[in-house]
This record gives C-alpha cells, structure tokens and sequence, in this order.
C-alpha cells in the first residue's frame, strides 16, 4: 500500500496507525518511511526529477520483495510523480503482487501550518528549495485506489478506510 502525498500531508502518522492494527490482527507488516529509507537504502541521492525516480524504484523494489514474502508493505513515501508510481505499480502487477495506491489529498496550506519538519518554514525563509507542492511539482493521482482527506477525519478513521479498501479486497 503506497500512501502519497505533499510532506505533512499524514503519510506516515497513518500508516503506523494501520500497521498497529494489522499487526494485532496477525499479519506481518513493515512500514517503509521515506525519511528512512532515504538515509540507509537511498543516501547519496539527491532531489532532482532522476534521483527521486531513482528512490521511488528503490523503494518499490523494497516493497514488492515484501509483499512476495507475504509480508504487507505500508509505503509513506511522497513519490511526487506519476510515471514513478506507475513503474512500481507495474512491478507488482508483473510479479502478481498487489498494489494499492492512497493519495493522502491533505491541501497545502494545511500541510504548511503542520509543518512536521519544519521545511516549509525553511522553504519560506528561503533556507530550501525544491519542496514538493511548493516550489517542486507534486503530480496528484488522477484516479487513486482511495483518496482520503486527513485534514476532515482523525488518525484511526483514517487508518480504518485504509484497513476496510485491504479488507476488501482480500488484502487484511
């Protein structure tokens, strides 16, 4: 399950909700972070277009090993671009794994006034450049497995849609 979004967006809050109650349900579950997946599988790569590909690959490489091993894969990686999420989505669909794409659709302006990290006060003191949905594109999904509005619902609503779409389909 990969959950996209800007940085702030909840990516991460929410997957460890999820993977909280998935694991009391029995399952094998591992949260990939992109924060540190960046620092021990990634370190060394930049932010350019080819360098976030570059991660994103990585990352679904990661991911599908997992899920091959029956192990589920919780993804909290901003992934900004279509064609990056499309080749992971692809990967799984090539090795009969699934894939489920949420776009955690959390509008900028909330995303800055969360500001987790602190970037989007580096970014408007002019400190960073090349923040995603700000000064760097981030291209939305146009028709995600699940869009979910975290700014409009709590943690735990968030993390049971999530768990009900896996449910669904024979995922959880």
């Amino acid at each position: 399950m990969w959950l996209t979004g800007l940085p702030s967006a909840g990516k991460t809050t929410i997957a460890h909700e999820l993977a909280g109650r998935l694991r009391t349900e029995g399952h094998r579950v591992e949260v990939l972070d992109g924060d540190e997946i960046r620092e021990f599988l990634s370190a060394g790569l930049g932010f350019s277009r080819e360098d976030r590909h570059t991660n994103v690959q990585r990352i679904g490489f990661v991911a599908e090993l997992l899920a091959s091993n029956g192990v589920k894969a919780l993804v909290p990686v901003i992934a900004p671009y279509t064609d990056s999420r499309e080749a992971v989505r692809k990967r799984h669909q090539n090795e009969g794994t699934a894939y489920v794409e949420v776009h955690i659709a959390t509008p900028v302006e909330v995303c800055s006034e969360r500001d987790v990290k602190g970037l989007y006060a580096k970014q408007a003191a002019g400190e960073i450049s090349g923040l995603t949905g700000v000064d760097d594109p981030y291209e939305e999904p146009e028709s995600p497995d699940l869009r979910i509005e975290s700014q409009r619902q709590t943690v735990q609503e968030s993390a049971a849609a999530l768990h009900a779409l896996l449910t669904e389909r024979g995922l959880a």
